[in-house]
């Protein structure tokens, strides 16, 4: 298996751009990581990276040898897939990503309970309000907040989520309370903006009399963790756009407070992404079947406080 192993520790130095982050991604030491490339070298004759201070990148050998080391791990991986199902002895590890709040609050919680009823599979999460790449990061399965534009990927719907508009008292009565869309914009509200580098502008749709209306909103706070923003707007330094089940205790106990009543954000869909060949594998099957069915009981325990 060691020439395996090392197949998985270049695949992964390719996909994540760094010996130190495949290390941390594989659990062994960079110098580890560095002796499985050097190996690969000496076995291949070849140098498949280009070293500089700040950059690591395969070469035209490396490009090739890439490619190729993809579909041999995919055919294993296949191959080890298909024993476990016929076996009902699923395992391995799985790579799963989400955003903060809903890894946080829905996926993390439910990871105990399916190590219980499978012990022999380990979930590796990765939590971020970035958007993830699937194919570059390794991933097995993503959970996303709205439409995904990757259309290669297969997407299971989980369930609608309410979203609300919300500020916490001391802000309301400094700033006094929107009624609707256009009033955030009129009266230059401060908007708390969940961005990613290279973002340009920002908008949030809300539901009129006519349908939904995109809002050129802004704010002088913005960050790339949703649970940044609802701490700030807790602290009430403006109003934020969040899905209800994360901020429905803070509603409940008068911390925030619901605005644009008339004209209110829609729900926003989440749904799991995944490779389809990785649904061929039973552990993705099982990991995905067992938290989307669970995942709408979590929502209204949250809603309902308990």
């Amino acid at each position: 298996m060691s020439y395996v192993n090392n197949l998985k520790v270049f695949v992964r130095v390719v996909d994540l751009g760094s010996m130190s982050a495949a290390a941390r991604d594989q659990r062994v030491s960079p110098a580890v990581v560095s002796s499985r490339i050097g190996e690969l070298e000496k076995h291949l004759g070849v140098r498949l990276f280009n070293r500089t201070t700040r950059k690591l990148t395969p070469t035209e050998h490396g490009t090739i040898f890439y490619k190729g080391a993809v579909k041999i791990l995919d055919t294993i991986e296949e191959a080890e897939a298909a024993v476990a199902d016929v076996a009902r002895n699923p395992r391995g590890s799985i790579f799963v990503a989400a955003p903060l709040g809903i890894g946080r609050r829905l996926i993390a919680p439910l990871i105990p309970g399916f190590k219980a009823a499978y012990p022999d599979i380990d979930v590796r999460l990765r939590l971020s309000d970035r958007k993830v790449d699937v194919h570059g990061e390794g991933l097995d399965i993503a959970f996303v907040l709205g439409q995904p534009a990757d259309s290669a990927l297969r997407m299971r719907p989980v369930l609608d989520c309410a979203r609300v508009l919300c500020a916490a008292p001391a802000y309301l009565d400094r700033h006094g309370h929107p009624a609707d869309g256009a009033a955030l914009v009129r009266d230059r509200h401060h908007c708390l903006l969940l961005r990613f580098p290279g973002t340009s502008e920002f908008n949030w749709t809300l539901v009129g009399p006519d349908g939904p209306v995109r809002h050129e909103v802004t704010g002088p706070y913005e960050s790339d963790d949703g649970d940044v923003l609802t701490d700030w707007a807790l602290a009430g330094c403006g109003i934020v756009n969040k899905p209800l089940f994360e901020v429905a205790h803070h509603l409940r106990a008068g911390r925030l407070e619901e605005v644009c009543r008339a004209t209110p954000p829609p729900p926003v869909q989440l749904a799991c992404l995944y490779p389809h060949k990785r649904y061929q594998d039973p552990k993705i099957r099982l990991f995905i079947d067992f938290v989307t069915t669970r995942c709408k009981a979590a929502v209204d325990r949250l809603l309902r406080g308990g």
